[in-house]
């Protein structure tokens, strides 16, 4: 079947809530993927970092038919021999004292914010339900009613009040706006280190530092999303790592099971952990036994492959090179390890179907933003290839 025929076979029968660059893709390995029709393509995107380990790594494909053998799920009504080794590797991997598993990225969020609602009731102290958190403008924390009713983007929201209360929203970067934001029903400041879906923005130099001695003075948790720029993306572990600090708590989804199976959780200390009793939060799916081996093997190529320190060595000679490239319409290259942002001066989608035309798949993000977030297991060969077929186009619709 043609691509075309796949197209109209989704846009009849599927909700029109992604607008998709028009390639199907049928086989991937490593950086490369394939369409229908033969073509192959680098894979700039790794599935918004979900694939840091390449696709369908052998390694982790191997894991997960070994345990889709033997049991796959069990849900939380009872214990399984996968779940005990996931906890205590992760926790082992990260530094903190506790994990809990879910599924996507999102429920990971809400985890957290369910946390930190219940440690501010029941440890610092804050009166029932009035509890509050901050977060910060051009966030991107996932999709559901709770968390889109604190993002700032208008399309995100549309139609989907009304929303959950007991969020203030700052400036992200502003260190004096947290500072002015926080009162004593503060219970959770939460923060992307990175902003991914905003373009790669990083913060002024100092502000996680801040934010940190903030939140130590005031008695509120710092919680860092790190489900886009964690596990190696950054060339760092974490991003937080860049200035040196510890949050209260993480989050961690995508790469987190190498793109095989969804797996997400929410990483904090034993005070936080402990607010949680049997019956106040849980997932049938959560924790499953093929989730989990999934989860243990791709954290485990992470550190044997060493990807954290190839984004660390490879990222910034890439951005070094994009910066390299004459083109009027480039304003500024942007980002940290292998995740960068091509910021332009007008839209970036014609920019992303002439470089699928090349070969090169990449994503527009806030109209503007060409993504590139490459697998971790790119080659300095392979980043060269990309980098000669963006300068190829920028130089073709320029002119």
């Amino acid at each position: 079947m043609k691509t075309a025929k796949y197209i109209e076979i989704e846009e009849r029968y599927g909700a029109h809530n992604y607008h998709p660059l028009d390639i199907v893709i049928k086989k991937a390995e490593g950086v490369w993927v394939e369409d229908v029709e033969g073509n192959r393509y680098i894979d700039f995107l790794a599935a918004y970092s979900a694939v840091n380990q390449g696709h369908c790594h052998p390694r982790i494909l191997k894991a997960m038919r070994n345990q889709a053998k033997k049991c796959t799920l069990t849900s939380r009504a009872f214990r399984n021999d996968q779940l005990p080794h996931f906890c205590k590797e992760i926790c082992e991997l990260t530094g903190f004292d506790k994990v809990l598993p879910m599924n996507s990225g999102a429920e990971a969020v809400e985890t957290a914010v369910k946390a930190a609602r219940k440690w501010g009731e029941k440890v610092k102290g804050v009166a029932k339900n009035k509890g509050e958190i901050i977060v910060c403008a051009d966030n991107f924390h996932g999709r559901t009613t709770t968390i889109v009713g604190f993002s700032t983007d208008d399309q995100y929201k549309d139609g989907f009040g009304p929303f959950t209360p007991g969020f203030k929203v700052i400036p992200y970067g502003d260190d004096k706006a947290l500072a002015a934001a926080i009162t004593p029903n503060t219970v959770a400041f939460l923060v992307e280190p990175i902003q991914g879906e905003s373009g790669i923005v990083l913060p002024k130099a100092g502000f996680l530092k801040k934010a940190r001695e903030l939140c130590t003075e005031k008695n509120v948790l710092l919680i860092c999303d790190e489900i886009q720029s964690g596990l190696g993306r950054t060339g760092k572990m974490f991003a937080f790592e860049w200035e040196g600090i510890r949050p209260d708590g993480a989050i961690v989804g995508k790469a987190l099971s190498g793109g095989f199976y969804p797996v997400s959780a929410f990483l904090s200390n034993d005070e936080v952990m402990g607010v949680f009793n049997p019956g106040d939060h849980g997932s049938t799916f959560g924790g499953n036994p093929l989730g989990m081996a999934v989860a243990r093997e791709a954290m485990a190529v992470l550190v044997d492959e060493k990807l954290v320190k190839q984004s660390a060595k490879l990222g910034p000679w890439f951005m070094e090179k994009l910066g390299e490239i004459k083109s009027k319409s480039i304003v500024k290259v942007r980002g940290k390890g292998l995740w960068v942002g091509l910021v332009l001066n007008k839209p970036a989608r014609p920019y992303c179907e002439a470089l699928m035309a090349e070969g090169l798949l990449c994503k527009e993000t806030h109209e503007n933003v060409i993504r590139f977030a490459p697998p971790l297991t790119i080659t300095k060969k392979e980043l060269n290839m990309a980098l000669r077929r963006v300068a190829k186009v920028f130089k073709k619709i320029d002119g």
